[in-house]
């Protein structure tokens, strides 16, 4: 039955084509002129009735050439075409066919075929419906062309933009495609990460409306160059606010992307975020800053200190040798204690400056704060709660207890003093691992397991510029008599002396945090009590070397120590010292008290020296400052007999008495 209906619609069509024929004024059979013309250019020409056969009424003799069957095959197989179309196609295409057998409309589509030999075959396949005299549709004439080549050439080209859309938005750097307007026509998501923006937040926006109000202006001038072509390419820092009022520091590079045809130029805007970077280099300077002043406060507290152990020393042998009723007594008494709270001050200095002596001792800082407890009660009053979260199984801390006690007291004091009407003071240990992240966002940190002493007020709180500024020393923000400036500065040089950091968290009306970070040690905690002293002077009749390059010093604890009972031989340097060993009268010295730091010949090159001749002899060091790297690790081990400067004449008596009988 079908066959009969397929004779039938071969037919109409050799009557139709007749008939055309005739209407255009063409001889019989010129159809064959047609026929040649059809089968030399590069396409498929086809007829297909509008059926459910499937077949052809006329193909071209190409389409062996397309997909190796003969055309006669093609009209005696009305399924072949079905059957060759790719599976994933076939589908689509019978529907795209059917819906063109229903309403007449013209039948495109681009798809794939399978040919003889099994390669595919992407074909556009255009149709035009051929109505009767009545308007009815009875077939499709069209045209197939060989698109595999286009095909493949579309593929390679998508596969290109996906790779670079897979570049452009794995970029780590924010990448920002903007016309010539200012305006953004594509961004990544490392940007929108970076701007707290979402895509379609971005698009169409001027990029310079997320730029700081300083920072607005600064490239305008660059970028109509670039678009101008009187630059290649410019690089500048530039600040941008995130949506969420945050600050961030970007490395903004700028091209102008040209000779794309039918794109307009465009500029492409890689902007790094350098926020972190800009913070390291906050902090190397200030590391750098620091040390410079330390090391000129270091100097000054050094000559200051030979002074205050002068006038402090005098003083006391005065007072020993007047009555109590004494009218110059009063005055003696207060020359010491003004003596005593300049030398204070000079502690504070050497603080700053990592060159004072620490008496290093192994400690818990939770028994610490636990006995510090009742004097920050004392200390901040009852209108500050204060609330202590001691952590558990605590690491040991290697540090001054006496001076890890003063930085935490600074810091309350400065906690108290910006809660003046109140709040809450939280005093927190931790056990932390300082990583490679953490390193990354903090200049110079080494990385290990350190203990976490963190002090935090819900005070004012501090501008980036007081923050800035907030351990250098004699910078306050108190009034007038209120402080020296100095207790902050001392907290620095403490906790760097003591191999830990020191960070400042803070924003206006938000509060103030500082973390203290001190090196974790695998050590039993020593015992920290502390003997009563009592009012007697020790005495001796042993031999003392006495090396000292400042002779009014020499001078004093040369009388001290000759006072007690001591022969003491005094040198000047290391030079006079070693003369005096070397001497035969000399034949048995018991302790040489020598300055570390001296001209010519130190302390320590010295006692290597003497040693030599006198291995039994013991030593005693004393100085203003000594560089807690130098006595720790560089020169002295750990436990050397020290005596810091300034010292009273009964600390240098009692000290004497202690080497000797140690």
């Amino acid at each position: 039955m079908k066959l009969q209906q397929g004779a039938g619609k071969r037919d109409r069509f050799v009557k139709k084509k007749e008939e055309l024929e005739e209407e255009k004024g063409l001889p019989p059979n010129s159809g064959i002129d047609y026929r040649t013309l059809l089968e030399q250019i590069p396409a498929v020409t086809y007829i297909t009735p509008l059926d459910e056969t499937g077949g052809r009424l006329y193909i071209s003799p190409q389409i062996e050439t397309m997909l190796g069957f003969p055309s006669s095959e093609w009209l005696t197989d009305p399924q072949l075409w079905f059957r060759q179309i790719y599976p994933d196609d076939r589908k689509r295409i019978l529907m795209e066919f059917y819906k063109s057998h229903n309403n007449g409309q013209p039948f495109r589509s681009e798809y794939r075929l399978i040919a003889r030999d099994g390669h595919i075959v992407w074909v556009r396949d255009e149709g035009t419906v051929v109505r009767d005299e009545s308007g009815h549709p009875c077939f499709i004439r069209g045209f197939m062309f060989d698109i595999s080549e286009l095909m493949r050439i579309k593929e390679a080209i998508q596969k290109s933009e996906a790779k670079f859309q897979t570049i452009f938005e794995g970029m780590a750097i924010g990448i920002a495609l903007v016309n010539t307007d200012g305006r953004v026509m594509e961004s990544n998501q490392a940007l929108q990460k970076m701007l707290g923006y979402r895509v379609e937040e971005l698009y169409g926006k001027v990029l310079n409306e997320f730029a700081h109000p300083e920072d607005a202006s600064q490239d305008l001038d660059l970028l109509k160059k670039l678009i101008a072509g009187e630059k290649e390419h410019y690089q500048i820092e530039k600040r941008y606010i995130r949506k969420d009022g945050e600050v961030v520091w970007a490395r903004l590079n700028v091209s102008l992307a040209t000779g794309l045809r039918e794109v307009p130029p465009y500029t492409i805007h890689m902007i790094e975020d350098t926020t972190a970077w800009k913070q390291l280099e906050t902090q190397f300077l200030q590391s750098q800053k620091m040390e410079t002043v330390g090391q000129l406060a270091g100097g000054i507290a050094h000559d200051l200190n030979n002074l205050f152990t002068i006038l402090s020393g005098y003083s006391q042998l005065s007072l020993l040798e007047i009555s109590e009723d004494h009218p110059l007594r009063r005055n003696l008494e207060e020359i010491r204690r003004t003596t005593d709270r300049a030398a204070e001050l000079t502690q504070r200095l050497l603080a700053f400056s990592r060159r004072q002596v620490m008496d290093m001792k192994v400690l818990d800082l939770n028994q610490l704060l636990k006995g510090l407890g009742k004097m920050l009660g004392r200390i901040i009053g009852e209108d500050i709660e204060l609330i202590t979260r001691p952590a558990e199984d605590l690491g040991r801390v290697k540090t001054d207890p006496g001076q890890i006690e003063q930085a935490i007291l600074n810091l309350v004091v400065n906690a108290r003093d910006a809660m003046p009407n109140g709040g809450k003071l939280i005093i927190e240990t931790h056990n932390v691992e300082l990583d490679e992240t953490y390193a990354q966002s903090h200049f110079n940190v080494i990385l290990g397991r350190y203990i976490l002493l963190s002090v935090t007020d819900t005070g004012c709180g501090m501008s980036p510029e007081v923050k800035e500024r907030i351990f250098d020393p004699f910078f306050t923000t108190k009034g007038k008599g209120r402080g020296t400036g100095l207790g902050l500065s001392m907290v620095y040089g403490i906790v760097k002396q003591s191999g830990g950091y020191v960070w400042v968290y803070s924003e206006p009306k938000q509060g103030t945090t500082f973390k203290i970070y001190l090196p974790c040690v695998d050590e039993e905690a020593d015992d920290l009590s502390r003997q009563e002293e009592t009012g007697d002077f020790p005495q001796g009749d042993e031999t003392i070397l006495l090396v000292e390059d400042d002779e009014s010093l020499r001078s004093l604890a040369a009388r001290v120590l000759r006072d007690q009972g001591y022969t003491v031989l005094e040198a000047a340097n290391g030079d006079e010292a070693m003369r005096l060993a070397r001497e035969p009268t000399h034949k048995k010295i018991h302790l040489v008290l020598t300055d570390l730091v001296m001209p010519q010949m130190g302390g320590k090159e010295l006692v290597e020296q003497f040693k030599l001749l006198h291995p039994d002899t013991r030593i005693l060091f004393i100085s203003g400052y000594t560089d807690g790297i130098m006595i720790y690790q560089a020169s002295l081990k750990p436990g050397t007999p020290f005596l810091q400067k300034p010292f009273s004449p009964m600390e240098l008596a009692r000290k004497v008495r202690e080497i000797l009988d140690g």
